[in-house]
């Protein structure tokens, strides 16, 4: 499997941006997705999360409130909507595609949760 992320760029703060993350492979449906970031000189952190069925989706404290993971399997692609940004969210992007079955929020909020990575998007907000 292997994971391609695009959509970022650079927003002004208060703008919004829609990341996307394609997946190759059978297994995209049967897989937990996530989306975490690296700004520089930070370790890589969880942004989103989504579960296999869609049913549940959590979310960083950082983002709540102005992020929204999606996905569309027939598409096996994973969204990450972002409204108004700020400036700290500058960072790479990264999506995951995880284990398959139920796993637990604190799980999927780790990073050990995925075991496939994209090569990451940049998102800069300039203030």
């Amino acid at each position: 499997v292997q994971l391609q992320a695009s959509g970022g760029g650079l927003v002004q703060a208060g703008g919004s941006l829609r990341l996307s993350c394609a997946a190759s492979g059978r297994t995209f449906k049967l897989a937990n997705m996530g989306w975490f970031r690296q700004a520089p000189g930070k370790e890589r952190e969880f942004v989103a999360a989504i579960t296999l069925t869609g049913r549940s989706r959590y979310y960083a404290d950082s983002v709540k409130g102005r992020s929204t993971i999606s996905r569309e399997d027939d598409k096996n692609t994973v969204y990450l909507q972002m409204n108004s940004l700020k400036p700290e969210d500058t960072a790479i992007y990264y999506c995951g595609l995880g284990e398959s079955g139920v796993q637990s929020q604190n799980r999927l909020r780790a990073e050990a949760a995925y075991r496939t990575w994209g090569q990451g998007t940049q998102v800069t907000v300039s203030s």
